[in-house]
């Protein structure tokens, strides 16, 4: 009997901690003077332009929930990867006082390993030890001070969805460390990447290089940040009908 008891009893925790798992990345949605901190590189810094994703999400959710006085911050700086956004964490975003951050980060922790004009200059991409624990330091950092963390993959550099896009090998070996991450920390994951390869397999069967989602096969064209926006909003559980029209 007693040993019955003792595995009920840790039955019962595994189940609790699925649970708890569970629940620590479902898509939680909006509450009342929630600021939301997009925390990036420069497609987030563009994003935070008139037409970018950063400002489409702010007006769908205002638009969404006018009385719940919600507030958008842009953080996106051009260039910038892991290591960067961590000596910046606490100036732009945690002294943000943010409710939510979402991390897009990881182009140019990938791209800066073989981008002719960063190479010329001497300067390096992130090891993936280093995006590991980078991404890591940051999110126990943005919970230590009360706030969620909606982590994303990195998307595309180049556009073609046959995994023939120069950088498609290193770009999924670090989505699967963000995903790894978010699983270990217990953060929200927004797979940009799967959602991305998913679209770009259905809208580019030329196998185009840019064009579709983006203008130089990484920054978004108007296409590419209304999709974004989109991804963001369903993540947030904001009704993405607000968008149209």
């Amino acid at each position: 009997m007693r040993n019955l008891i003792k595995i009920t009893g840790v039955l019962t925790g595994l189940v609790c901690a699925l649970l708890c798992a569970s629940a620590a990345s479902a898509n939680e949605s909006l509450k009342e003077n929630d600021r939301i901190v997009f925390l990036g590189d420069s497609i987030t810094a563009l994003g935070a332009r008139p037409g970018g994703y950063v400002t489409l999400t702010s007006e769908a959710i205002a638009k969404a929930y006018p009385e719940l006085n919600i507030q958008v911050v842009g953080a996106g700086i051009g260039g910038h990867k892991v290591p960067n956004c961590q000596q910046r964490l606490d100036r732009d975003v945690l002294q943000e006082n943010p409710s939510i951050v979402m991390i897009y980060i990881g182009i140019n922790d990938v791209w800066h390993w073989t981008h002719p004009k960063v190479v010329a200059r001497g300067k390096k991409g992130t090891t993936p030890e280093v995006f590991e624990s980078g991404l890591k330091d940051m999110i126990e950092k943005i919970n230590d001070v009360g706030a969620r963390v909606i982590l994303c993959t990195p998307t595309v550099i180049g556009e073609k969805s046959d995994g023939s896009n120069s950088e498609d090998q290193m770009l999924d070996q670090y989505a699967d460390i963000s995903r790894k991450v978010a699983k270990e920390t217990g953060s929200q994951m927004l797979d940009l990447r799967k959602a991305f390869i998913d679209y770009l397999k259905e809208h580019n069967p030329e196998q185009a290089e840019q064009g579709i989602l983006t203008k130089d096969t990484v920054h978004l064209n108007e296409e590419g940040n209304r999709f974004l926006s989109t991804l963001v909003l369903e993540a947030m559980n904001v009704p993405v009908s607000v968008t149209e029209g």
